[in-house]
Formats: C-alpha cells, sequence, structure tokens
C-alpha cells in the first residue's frame, strides 16, 4: 500500500473492508469522472454477506470513515481486511474491560475530510493505526495524516503506536499469514500493554 500511496497521488484509493462496500464504492465511482483505484480485500471472497436489495444503487461518500464500535478508551483506526480482525481482538479486550472504538478510513485518498478519527481520539485520548502494509507504509501515513495535518497530537494522553506487518516478504500459506501478518492477538497485546502504561495497578501483565 506504501507504494500504491507514494506513486499514485491523484487519484483516489478506496480500501473497502467487505464487498458490500466496494459495491457502494463501484457505484459512487461510476456515477463520476474520477479516476480511482479499489483494493478489495481477498479474505471478503470467502466470507458470507448479506446482499442489499439496491446492491446495484447504493452508494458510498469518499473520504468518511465508518465508526465500526464505540468506544471510550482506545481509537483504533484501520481499513481493509484488519477490520474484521480489530473487531475480533475489540471482543477480547471488551472481556477485559477495555473499551476500543474501531475506525474503518474506507478510503486513504481522500482520507477523513471531517475529521472524524480527530473526533474519536477527543474522548480516548490514545490512538493506535493498524494494516497489513510494512513499517512505515499506511499506517505511518494515516498517523501523519491524524496526528500531524488535523492536529490530533495535543489529544493524545499516551504514546501513538501501529499494528504492521513484519518488515519483510510474507510467507506462503495460512502460517505465512499468521507470523507475516497482524492477527487479533497482536492487536489485544498492543491495546493492552498501552493501557497497562496507563494504569498499571488496574491492567496487570497477563504473562507473569
Amino acid at each position: 500500500m506504501s507504494a500504491l500511496l507514494g506513486s499514485l497521488r491523484g487519484i483516489y484509493i478506496l480500501v473497502p473492508r467487505n464487498m458490500v462496500q466496494a459495491a457502494g464504492f463501484y457505484n459512487t465511482l461510476l456515477r463520476s469522472d474520477d479516476t480511482a483505484l479499489v483494493i478489495e480485500s481477498l479474505n471478503s471472497y470467502r466470507l458470507k454477506e448479506s446482499i442489499p436489495d439496491n446492491v446495484g444503487e447504493f452508494t458510498l461518500p469518499l473520504g468518511h470513515p465508518e465508526v465500526l464500535r464505540e468506544g471510550s478508551d482506545v481509537t483504533i483506526v484501520t481499513y481493509g481486511s484488519m477490520c474484521r480482525i480489530v473487531m475480533e481482538a475489540a471482543e477480547q479486550l471488551a472481556t477485559y474491560a477495555i473499551s476500543c472504538e474501531v475506525i474503518d478510513v474506507q478510503t486513504l485518498l481522500p482520507f477523513d475530510i471531517h475529521h472524524t478519527i480527530v473526533e474519536s481520539l477527543k474522548k480516548t485520548s490514545r490512538i493506535i493505526f493498524a494494516d497489513e502494509d510494512v513499517p512505515g507504509g499506511a499506517s505511518a501515513y494515516m498517523m501523519q495524516k491524524v496526528l500531524e495535518e488535523q492536529g490530533g497530537y495535543q489529544y493524545l494522553d499516551s504514546k501513538p503506536a501501529t499494528i504492521t506487518a513484519a518488515a519483510n516478504r510474507p510467507a506462503y500459506g495460512s502460517d505465512g499469514d499468521y507470523y507475516s501478518k497482524p492477527n487479533a492477538e497482536n492487536v489485544f497485546d498492543k491495546v493492552y500493554s498501552l493501557m497497562a502504561e496507563y494504569d498499571p495497578a488496574r491492567f496487570k501483565d497477563l504473562y507473569t
């Protein structure tokens, strides 16, 4: 993704989390003259989804993130296949009384034109950017947008964090994906460590 963001400025880059969302973006683009790249999630091809009755008609706006889960402790910003992984981790974290707000950016170009993520950060004061790109890629792009360009840094009470793939080409097969790409365990550990740093008396070390 970092290669696309660095070389395709001037066109839209859309990152739907499933095929229903992708259909909405395609419908939007077919009604415009703008050039765009839609990155379909490979994992979505294996998921069953409810097809809307107006699947060929409904549209989605560009540059509008969607809040998938409301929370008060940590904002997790992600997109594409990572939405499912982050939502799974958020469910697990809720059993430890950690409330995660999960935001799907939906489009990287344009990016959050109404500063929805900053509004979430005002509430949680902690933020994590998660994706399957290499370190310094799309997660760094999103962080720079939110914290520097949109001024989100002033609402931080903890150090911002990223969750990325390993800094190498992914190995083949499901085991390769597990060890090369982020999973729900990685998200859980990152969020829990952030909360433990904030309140170590409340969030004890789980592995001792």
